[in-house]
């Protein structure tokens, strides 16, 4: 059955994309909206996707890869 227009709210994740040190990238991580309201910016995407690999390493045994950088999608670069 369609879902009504309007049913589905907008804004409650920001994507990112992550760079990784081994030169891998993962697109569109999810990370709550309201994780990004402070004055930090994008720093708790990074603390939150860094707890999200380490939960994703735990269940695969192996160890977590170090993150080179993260960047909101459709962000303009600096």
């Amino acid at each position: 059955m369609p879902k009504k227009p309007g049913t589905n709210p907008k804004g409650e994740f920001a994507f990112f994309n992550v760079l990784y040190e081994d030169g891998s990238q993962r697109s569109n991580r999810r990370v709550p909206s309201e994780l990004l309201d402070g004055l930090d910016k994008d720093e708790p995407a990074r603390e939150f996707i860094m707890q999200q690999d380490h939960e994703i390493a735990e269940k695969s045994g192996r160890a977590p890869l170090k993150i080179t950088s993260i960047s909101r999608v459709g962000a303009k670069k600096k």
